[in-house]
Parts: structure tokens; C-alpha cells; sequence
């Protein structure tokens, strides 16, 4: 005779009102939180299984989709709270409408329409050679990104909340108007070494453009082996000399992704871009350390010689 399966019982309750939204009946104890997402879709539509969070106590952190009951620290009445994380939009998308924006308004600024710069007499000189090399390779930059999203980069089924995505354009947006505006302007001051400070950080940006790219390809190929294999890898050197950076860091999409934005600011010598370069270099080493960490996590083997972004330092 086989071993008597134990089912259980699921109740979801509101996690501000604390009042029950459902109440299911002989779950499997193999069921997973994707798997309560749609039962609990089926029963309030509104609510697909994106907007859901799926909780232990009303203020704690979702549950992954992956967990099962039989794992998780409940009794055979299972209590979660749920709330709505609000309309969802996919993460393609979502770089989709954050890369278009600033491609477009650079341009805005680059043809310098009247509404913004006016015209005054001053303002009909023609263009410094760096504004035109300039533009090329800002455009460059997001166009790559554009081409990465649709053709490189592998994303789960996560997405994110609507309204975040208004302050990430906000941000995107709102800094390459600034920085076009600065650069475009009529009276811009082109570097003062002239033409061997902009060669020197066109090869700056080209290479890291290239590094960056080198680094998404490998890591969306170990995606692709890690999917087959339902494994976990960790991220290696290829024969590719770019991804060699792999040797001191973790995260040297992040590294390159930086060091292009330190050659843009070598080559315009813009204070507004500047600024923008310390920014981006706030929030990737967040994103860096924040993934390092999980590597360490998960990874008992993981290389001792890693440091998040900076070789040897950080």
C-alpha cells in the first residue's frame, strides 16, 4: 500500500484588511507559489500572477515562485497574505521605453531647434567637431543598448511595477536633456587638449562599448547553457580577451559600462555628464556588489580574487 499523501489547506487573506480573499482546498504539498498564483488568478482575474505578492506575514518579503508548500515553514493550513504590486510591464519593454527616450531627445538638442536655444546671432556658428563626435557616440551607446535588448540579453518572466518605470525615465530622460543642452549649446567650449584628449577618449568609450558587449554576450550564452543544464554557473573568461576582466571582477559589464561613460566625459568636458558619471557609478557599484554577494552566496568556490567592479579595490 502506498504512503498516504498529506494535501493542504491554503488560505489567502488581504494583508492591509486581513480579510480572506480565498480559502483552497487539498493542495498538493508539491504545489508551488507559481502554481497558488494561478489558482488565485482563476479566482480574481484582475490580479494576473505578476501583480501578486505572496507572503508569510502581511509586511514580509514575496515568496519566490519556486517555493513549495512542502518547504515552507507552514502547517498543513497554509496562511499567506497578498497584496497588489499594481499593472506590471515586462522588462523588454521596460529598457525598450527607457533607452528610446534619450536617443530621440539627444537629437532634439543636437539640431538645435529654436525653442531652446533661440535666435540670437551668436547661435548660428556651425558645430565643433567634439558635438558631432559627441552625438555619434551617444547614439552609438543606446542604439547598442536598443540592439542588446531585443537580441542579446535573455530576461526572465519578471517584470516591473508601471509606476516605477516613470522615475526611471525620469531619470534616463530627464539627464540627456541635460546633458544635450550643454553640450549642443552654441557657445559649448570644446576640451581643453584639443584633439588628443577627444582620441584618446574615443578609444576609451570604443573600447569599453566593445567590452561591455563582449561581457553581455558571454553572460547570455552561460544563460542559455544554465537553462539547458537547470543549473547555476558561474561566469568565466572565454577566448575572447574582453571578458578576461572576468579574472578580477564580477560584474565587468558594469566595469566597461563605467569606464564608457568616464571617456564621454573625457571627451565633452561637460560638468553635467560628469555628474552623470558619478551617478552611474553609485548605482553599479550597488548593482555589482548586490550581485557579488550573491555569487558568494551561491557559489562555495566562487573565485577569492573577485572584487565587485573595481579590480583589486571594490
Amino acid at each position: 500500500m502506498g504512503s498516504r499523501i498529506t494535501f493542504f489547506e491554503v488560505e489567502i487573506l488581504d494583508w492591509k484588511t486581513k480579510q480572506q480573499l480565498c480559502f483552497l482546498e487539498k493542495v498538493e504539498p508539491q504545489t508551488t507559489i507559481s502554481d497558488i498564483r494561478l489558482m488565485f488568478h482563476k479566482l480574481y482575474p484582475q490580479w494576473y500572477p505578476a501583480r501578486q505578492s505572496i507572503r508569510l506575514e502581511p509586511k514580509g518579503k514575496s515568496l519566490r515562485d519556486e517555493e513549495s508548500l512542502q518547504l515552507l515553514p507552514v502547517g498543513t493550513t497554509a496562511t499567506f497574505y497578498f497584496k497588489d504590486l499594481g499593472p506590471q510591464i515586462g522588462w523588454t519593454m521596460v529598457f525598450l521605453i527607457e533607452y528610446t527616450g534619450p536617443l530621440f531627445i539627444y537629437f532634439v538638442f543636437y539640431f538645435r531647434m529654436p525653442f531652446i536655444y533661440g535666435l540670437d546671432d551668436r547661435f548660428t556658428s556651425s558645430r565643433h567637431p567634439v558635438v558631432n563626435l559627441a552625438c555619434i557616440c551617444h547614439s552609438f551607446h543606446y542604439i547598442k543598448r536598443l540592439i542588446e535588448t531585443i537580441f542579446v540579453h535573455r530576461f526572465s518572466h519578471g517584470t516591473m511595477p508601471l509606476r516605477s518605470i516613470v522615475k526611471n525615465c525620469f531619470y534616463y530622460w530627464g539627464f540627456a536633456a541635460w546633458l544635450a543642452y550643454y553640450i549642443n549649446h552654441p557657445l559649448y567650449t570644446p576640451p581643453s587638449y584639443g584633439q588628443k584628449q577627444v582620441n584618446f577618449a574615443l578609444i576609451m568609450c570604443l573600447t569599453c562599448e566593445a567590452g561591455n558587449f563582449s561581457i553581455h554576450i558571454a553572460l547570455s550564452n552561460l544563460r542559455k547553457d544554465s537553462k539547458r543544464s537547470k543549473t547555476s554557473k558561474i561566469p568565466y573568461p572565454t577566448k575572447n580577451p574582453f571578458t578576461w576582466l572576468f579574472y578580477f571582477v564580477s560584474c565587468p559589464n558594469y566595469t566597461y559600462e563605467l569606464g564608457t561613460w568616464i571617456g564621454f566625459t573625457i571627451m565633452t568636458q561637460c560638468v553635467p555628464v560628469g555628474l552623470f558619471t558619478l551617478l552611474c557609478f553609485i548605482q553599479l557599484t550597488v548593482w555589482a556588489k548586490d550581485k557579488h554577494y550573491t555569487y558568494l552566496r551561491e557559489f562555495k568556490d566562487y573565485p577569492s580574487l573577485r572584487m565587485s567592479i573595481i579590480p583589486f579595490l571594490l
